[in-house]
């Protein structure tokens, strides 16, 4: 059974940065791809960035391209988001999830998510 269990979030002031950690079990990192979503209160869900399993290319959302990055340590079957600069408008509860598709980012899985809160 694939379990993600994402993790990191917290209240930073805007400018700041924060680095959520997905765990990941039941799952192959080349089978799909992996990323991150997002929702913030009243808001659609927007996918913020992806990586692909098979080359490991790379996608953003760009509200955050140049401030965020993702990446994936199979060793330890975790997915990373590095966000940097963050700003107010960044606040939601981010989810980490398994995509069928990177672009456009298709989630099909994901686990509870992890609150991330920027101050202005």
């Amino acid at each position: 059974e694939v379990q993600l269990q994402a993790s990191g979030g917290g209240l930073v002031q805007g400018g700041g940065s924060l680095r959520l950690s997905c765990a990941v079990s039941g799952f192959t990192f080349g089978d799909y791809a992996q990323g991150w979503f997002r929702q913030a209160p009243g808001k659609e869900r927007e996918g913020v960035s992806c990586i692909n399993g098979t080359n490991g290319n790379t996608y953003y959302a760009d509200s955050v391209k140049g401030r965020f990055t993702i990446s994936s340590d199979s060793a330890k079957n975790t997915v990373y988001l590095q966000m940097d600069s963050l700003k107010p408008e960044d606040t939601a509860v981010y989810y980490c999830g398994l995509a069928v598709s990177c672009d456009p980012s298709i989630f099909f899985r994901w686990g509870q998510g992890t609150l991330v809160t920027v101050s202005s």
